[in-house]
């Protein structure tokens, strides 16, 4: 919505820069998207009057203008225009001048002859015909409003009002219209708002004998109101009529479609005017469509119309489909003599839906769509008489047709002055409350507030507390913290999700995310058994095929799935990982248990079971998770046997780790070997160290002792390391295995393990009487489970 501010102060006596102004109402809750003044590209052009006028010397079509510009010699101005005269007065472009468009002047020769500017025309300046439909339409524009020489052409010709674009909410129709928005400006500054009561002399016959009105679908039309005007006289509109309607984007055409227009800006109540001529029987029925009826609207396009649509019909046919456009013969032409004002309320979402099957939008059905005010029909088009005989566009008939189904109960709320005050969080005062309510034109007779008819998003007291809250002043509330509020910080839980997420991105891993409903066949592709508890999935009610039937029991195959995805689509490699909801049907509970699972998958160039533990073990000790064993484990369907192990915590399963089975790789197509981790978010988070330990730098040095352990295939890494660490207990610093070994030289079914200790105590340097006891203790432990040096 576009609001002239010269238009806004025939309704409130205000005076403020524009910028506070949009700022102000903003926070009073009218949003001002931008603002500007007319005129702003224009600078440096001036009114002159045309004194002398000659040939150019050395052109035929060119002429040499002396023109007063209001100084003591005139400017010489070479022009190519031939509608000039002496006298006459024009707009004048001075030297350095700007024009709309970016245009610059600059002063110059022309033929050798100087010219120290430019006379302008219409279109040079923004303008055209409709402004002035007096203006010639090729040439300078002939100013013809009283003004002096050297006058700002601005100010001169009225480009010098302030437009200010508002964004109004669908709740708020009201505001689409001057008074509504002066309603809100009076109320925003505490300033009176001067109410407009048409009066209209009549006195040209009475409107019962000229026309008949019927409204056959009530609920599709609550209110229409009718008037004529007759000996109606078509004329270009006033000049201050005419800069209003185009400070607010519209177009001026003549006096009497001026007329609807400006009402529908100023009353937010669109009306049409039809020619009296044009209304078969001079009669009016507001009906729905009849079975194959069609129109031809203004915009020249025939419509078919369907018996749900609301029309304006004569005794004959449709004039125009209600609330959106009339016909082509309804509208006003040059040798009209009566027009019928209409002003009407339509339903909002009839409007709307017999706009979307015509595919039609218009200003008036966009008003319509959002739900007017019945009790503004009659107003308004009292308005446009008014505004016809001030005009003297022609004679109103005495009377009004008013047929009027609309629900006038006024809603009455009470004032909770207490709950107010409590819901927004202020302490105002009762009288405060009812100053702000009143000057919104809300009726307050003591704590009972009754909602003017405009108003029809105020349905409860959360309502009149919003109300009250605009005007009071968002600034002055006071910041207090939401009760009831979360904590918007993240949880412990959410932060340790966070930071799997982090450390697996950081060795290099791709995250991923799929579906978690899949397949039930995505169970035999994991060699799952047919009575492996596994298989009892939640089914879903209504899936979308098979292929998507259950919801995931375990988020493997989903990770198989992508691993495959990748290697057919001919990734040499691939790191993926995912935090992955599973689905466990709870026996007597419609809802499942989800917990969460990370999945990491792994195959291609450097990929073995040792890369998949490391994975592991550099998450382990990211997330400060010291206490794990890692051991051979067998039984896992989609996992090698020989190639697999178990994640344990405290004795407990978290996880596993492992090559996948080849009968698996050959069920999903790939053809290299692949490595999965499948590890138990919550038995993680459940055992992670709560806080970081820090050490002082050491004091003493480190000694550093390689141990070579043979031992059978049988005799998992896990086991030799525990061994170890009992032995050297707290001076083992760190414990790493840099060789596996297998070959004739230690024998079959033998592997060789080779380890790198660090020791260092915190009291002195380790000596060899130090560590050879300990040395001593940690071969007899690995004799106990038949390993040993290797000779």
């Amino acid at each position: 919505m576009d609001l002239s501010v010269k238009w806004l102060k025939d309704f409130v006596d205000i005076e403020i820069e524009p910028k506070k102004f949009a700022a102000d109402l903003t926070m009073s809750g009218s949003k001002v998207e931008s603002w500007e003044k007319e005129g702003g590209e224009i600078s440096n052009v001036v009114t002159g009057r045309v004194e002398e006028i000659s040939h150019h010397p050395d052109s035929d079509h060119l002429l040499v203008c002396k023109v007063n510009i209001g100084k003591p010699e005139p400017l010489q101005i070479v022009t190519g225009a031939a509608n000039l005269k002496t006298g006459d007065i024009v707009p004048v472009a001075l030297d350095n001048s700007s024009l709309p468009g970016g245009r610059k002047i600059k002063k110059g020769k022309l033929r050798g002859v100087l010219s120290e500017g430019m006379l302008c025309s219409l279109t040079e300046l923004g303008l055209s015909n409709h402004d002035f439909p007096y203006a010639a339409e090729d040439g300078i524009f002939v100013i013809e409003e009283p003004c002096e020489p050297g006058q700002d052409v601005c100010s001169a010709i009225g480009l010098d009002d302030v437009k200010v674009e508002f964004e109004i909410t669908p709740n708020r129709p009201d505001c689409l219209s001057i008074i509504g928005l002066a309603r809100e400006t009076a109320a925003t500054y505490g300033l009176p708002l001067k109410k407009l009561e048409p009066a209209v002399r009549g006195g040209a016959g009475n409107i019962s004998d000229l026309l008949s009105v019927e409204v056959s679908s009530p609920e599709l039309c609550p209110r229409y109101v009718a008037r004529i005007v007759r000996n109606v006289k078509i004329a270009p509109s006033p000049r201050w009529m005419r800069e209003r309607l185009r400070a607010c984007g519209v177009r001026p055409i003549n006096n009497l479609v001026d007329i609807t227009n400006y009402v529908m800006l100023e009353y937010g109540q669109p009306m049409h005017a039809f020619d009296l001529r044009c209304v078969g029987g001079a009669r009016i029925n507001v009906r729905t469509a009849r079975p194959g009826e069609k129109i031809m609207t203004l915009d020249g396009v025939e419509r078919s119309l369907s018996e749900n649509m609301l029309v304006i019909a004569d005794a004959e046919k449709p004039v125009a489909v209600a609330g959106i456009m009339g016909g082509e013969y309804s509208g006003i032409m040059d040798d009209t003599s009566a027009v019928v004002f209409e002003s009407a309320c339509f339903s909002g979402a009839g409007v709307r839906v017999t706009a979307k099957k015509l595919g039609m939008r218009t200003e008036s059905s966009s008003r319509f769509e959002k739900g007017l005010d019945p009790q503004n029909c009659l107003p308004a088009v009292n308005r446009a008489c008014e505004l016809a005989e001030l005009l003297g566009a022609g004679e109103v008939a005495d009377g009004a047709i008013d047929v009027d189904n609309s629900d006038k109960t006024p809603l009455v709320l009470d004032l909770n002055i207490g709950w107010i005050n409590k819901f927004i969080g202020i302490e105002a005062s009762a009288d405060e409350m009812r100053r702000i309510l009143t000057s919104l034109d809300f009726i307050c007779e003591g704590n009972k507030i009754t909602v003017p008819s405009f108003r029809s998003d105020v349905r409860h007291k959360a309502d009149l507390s919003e109300e009250i809250a605009r005007f009071y002043g968002y600034d002055k509330i006071p910041v207090t913290q939401v009760r009831g509020a979360a904590d918007g910080r993240l949880t412990p839980r959410q932060s340790f999700d966070r930071k799997v997420s982090e450390v697996l991105v950081a060795l290099g891993a791709d995250e991923i995310m799929t579906y978690s409903f899949i397949s039930p066949k995505y169970y035999d592709k994991i060699l799952l058994p047919a009575d492996s508890p596994l298989r009892k999935s939640v089914v879903i009610a209504n899936p979308l095929g098979e292929d998507t039937s259950v919801m995931r029991k375990t988020a493997v195959p989903s990770m198989l799935e992508t691993l495959s995805r990748n290697y057919n689509n001919r990734n040499a490699s691939a790191l993926l990982f995912e935090l992955a909801k599973e689905y466990i049907p709870v026996e007597g509970r419609q809802l499942p248990d989800e917990p969460l699972k990370c999945v990491v998958g792994l195959y291609g160039a450097g990929a073995d079971f040792f890369a998949i533990k490391g994975i592991v073990q550099a998450l382990l000790g990211e997330i400060r998770l010291q206490d794990y064993l890692i051991e051979a484990e067998t039984g896992i369907s989609y996992l090698h046997p020989g190639r697999a192990a178990a994640l344990k915590i405290k004795g407990e399963s978290a996880g596993h780790i492992g090559e996948v089975h080849p009968s698996a790789l050959k069920n999903y197509g790939i053809d290299v070997k692949a490595y999965i981790a499948y590890l138990d978010m919550s038995a993680l988070f459940e055992n992670i160290s709560p806080e970081i330990n820090y050490a002082p730098m050491p004091r003493f040095p480190a000694v550093s002792r390689d141990l070579a352990i043979i031992c059978g295939e049988e005799t998992s890494a896990a086991e030799i390391e525990a061994v170890i660490k009992k032995a050297f207990g707290a001076v083992l610093e760190k414990l790493s295995l840099f060789d596996l070994y297998r070959g004739a030289q230690i024998g079959k079914g033998k592997k060789s393990m080779a380890y790198n200790l660090t020791l260092r105590s915190k009291e002195r340097t380790l000596s060899d009487s130090d560590i050879e006891p300990k040395l001593r203790k940690a071969l007899k432990g690995l004799e106990e489970i038949g390993a040993g040096l290797r000779g």
